[in-house]
Parts: C-alpha cells; structure tokens; sequence
C-alpha cells in the first residue's frame, strides 16, 4: 500500500462520507430539492412577458370601432377585459387597490370623429407602479391602434390606413409616470431585506441554545414556553424597524421615491409583516437540530418568497398555481401594502385585503412553532 495515496483509505472516506449524508437526511433533502424548485420556478413560473392583465372599460358610446378595438384587445392576449365602468370613482378606485392594470375609456363622439377621419382621443390610464409588467402591453395596443379597424376603412375612409393612425391614444400612467423602476423597486426592498434577515436570525435563536448548551439552563428557568418565544423575538422587532427606517431615508434622499401616503400607516402595518417573518423563523428554529439546518431551511422559504412575491418578476405574468402559492407568502402582500401606501396614497380600507392572509399566516406559523417548541420542553 502506497504511502502516498491508497485508493481504500480514500474509499473509505468516500464510504464514511455517504453514511454522514444518509445520516443528516434533512441536509441531504435540501441538496436534492433545492435545485429542483430552481428548476421549478425559473422554469414554470417565471415570466418576463406579463398577459391576461386585468382591464376594465369605460365606453361611453358603443358602436362597430370600439367593438373591433375591444376585440383586438382581448384577441392579443395582453388585456382581460373582466367589466366595464361608468364613473371616475369607480376608476380611482379600482386602481388603487390595485385590482385592474388597465382602464380604457373611449368618448362619446368617437365613432363620429374617427369618421370624420378627425384621430379621435382614446385614453389608456395604467396602474404604473410596476413599468416591467405593463410595457410590453402598451407597446401592443400602440400597433393594434392601426390594424383593429382596417375592415372599416373602405372607400372614402381608406385614406385613413396610411399616414398616422386613425386615433390619438393617450397613455396616463398613474403613480410612476416616468415609469420610473426605483419607484418600484426600492419599496419593495424593504420587504425583502426584513424576510432575509428576520426570517434568517430568529431560525438560529432556539438552535443557538441548543448548540451552546444553554438549552437546559433555559428549561429549568419559571417561564412558559409562549414567554420565551416572545422574549426571544422582540429584540428583532426592534431591529427590523431600524432596518425600515435607514432603508425609507435612502430611498427618499438617494433615489427620490416619492411618498405619498402615511408612514405612521405604514409603521403600523410593519409590526405585522414582522411577525409573520419571526414566525416562520421560529418555525424552523423549532424544527432545525442545529444552525446549519436552521440555515438551510431559510434559504429555502426565501427562495420562493423572492421570486413567486412580485419583487423581481410581474406577478400577474405567472401562471395560475405560481400565483396561488405567491398568495399564500407575506412578503407578496407587504410588497403591495408598502408600494400602495408610498406610491399611491392608499389608506388602511384599501389595503386591508393585504392584512388578513399575514395574520392568518402569522397565527398558523406561531401555532406550529409553540407546539414544536412545547415537545422540546417536554
């Protein structure tokens, strides 16, 4: 046998190494499924190109042109035509919660005017505040301006194929008319940065008594388990708020992110997107055996919170059950309750949609981790 390199002394490192893996199954889990779900979400899920976005219509007089329009609209597979409205109440306000990208109103003369070969006004207004998810729909209905109404453009009305189009399409972004990505971006890094790291400290909290030793002197202290997790928990709420606050400074002195609504709104609203976040990090905390798998169970919530949120990619251009999994995630919710109240103004009434599903996920995650934590003690 060699001095030098034996290939049985290496077989048995090899060997002694698969049994560890086999051992740790949870880190082994994480080497397999990781990579699957980047599969997954990059594959499936991720889409650069949005459609089916949410348009309603606000036509004032109907005739054959806003019938072809309409048509071309839906026919493109950009717009989801799910409604008309008559005021501009109902206009404001389904913009501002947020439940539809597109208002299209055509006026009343507009089939006269266009007639007329006068380029009658059509006005598009957009919900701005994410420029990537709608660009590539304006650019659309700027080319189906020209074609939409060419079985109509016959004899005297043929002189209006060539030359500009037969209609003067206005686009009035709301809340980012610059189309601006800062705006989009730098509030949305807010809820980011708090589930990275809230998410990532409190799931080494329980795991850091365990590996210190520290565990039984914790046991054999007079408190309840519910005592300990909320002492644990309340030093990074207080931290998690320092984070807001260096991060809201930057992005009105470094980037001019306008802020338009109530930061006191906001500051209140944090306290539960902060929950939710110690929550799930006490979760996993329970659940981890040590810091590395604490660790690894981190990275894998934060994965999908980052990609299936809204943060990086549109949301309305993933599929059904991407959505449907991005729904049940708080940093989905916060990115629109935090983009809502700086760009748009929004109140606690149109943002209460937002709430309800980050409580409901807080109570869940706090349940299981009081259980898990309760057979601890036990």
């Amino acid at each position: 046998m060699s001095r030098y390199f034996s290939f049985s002394r290496m077989a048995a490192i090899f060997f002694k190494e698969l049994i560890q893996m086999r051992r740790d199954r949870l880190t082994f889990g994480m080497m397999l499924s990781v990579p699957m779900l980047q599969l997954i979400l990059f594959g499936f899920a991720i889409n650069t190109d949005p459609k089916h976005l949410a348009t309603v219509l606000n036509i004032q007089s109907p005739s054959a042109f806003s019938r072809d329009l309409t048509a071309a609209m839906s026919n493109s597979g950009y717009f989801d035509i799910i409604g008309e409205v008559s005021s501009e109440a109902e206009i404001d306000r389904l913009l501002d919660m947020g439940e539809v990208q597109f208002v299209l109103t055509i006026p009343p003369e507009f089939s006269s005017e266009l007639q007329k070969g006068n380029r009658p006004v059509v006005l598009m207004e957009v919900d701005a505040t994410d420029p990537a998810a709608t660009s590539n729909a304006l650019h659309v209905i700027g080319q189906l301006a020209r074609t939409a109404f060419d079985r109509h453009l016959v004899g005297p009305l043929a002189p209006l194929k060539v030359g500009e189009d037969p209609i003067d399409l206005r686009i009035h972004s709301r809340y980012n008319p610059e189309a601006n990505s800062q705006y989009n971006v730098v509030p949305g890094l807010m809820g980011v940065i708090l589930t990275m790291t809230m998410v990532m400290m409190t799931s080494l909290a329980i795991t850091r008594e365990r590996e210190r030793d520290t565990m039984e002197t914790l046991l054999s202290m007079p408190v309840r388990p519910l005592e300990v997790m909320i002492g644990k928990i309340l030093p990074y709420i207080g931290l998690g708020y320092i984070q807001i606050i260096v991060v809201l400074i930057a992005a009105r002195l470094l980037f001019d992110v306008p802020v338009v609504g109530s930061l006191g709104l906001l500051a209140l609203l944090l306290l539960l997107f902060i929950a939710a976040n110690l929550a799930i990090g006490l979760t996993f905390s329970a659940l981890s055996a040590n810091q590395f798998q604490a660790m690894q169970m981190s990275f894998f919530y934060f994965l999908p919170a980052l990609l299936l949120s809204g943060f990086m990619f549109p949301f309305r251009g993933m599929p059904v059950w991407a959505q449907v999994l991005g729904e049940i995630l708080p940093l989905t919710h916060f990115l629109r309750v935090v983009r809502g109240i700086l760009l748009k103004g929004n109140g606690f009434w149109q943002v209460w949609p937002e709430l309800w599903p980050q409580a409901l996920f807080t109570l869940v995650a706090f349940a299981i981790a009081l259980k898990v934590f309760r057979k601890t003690l036990d």
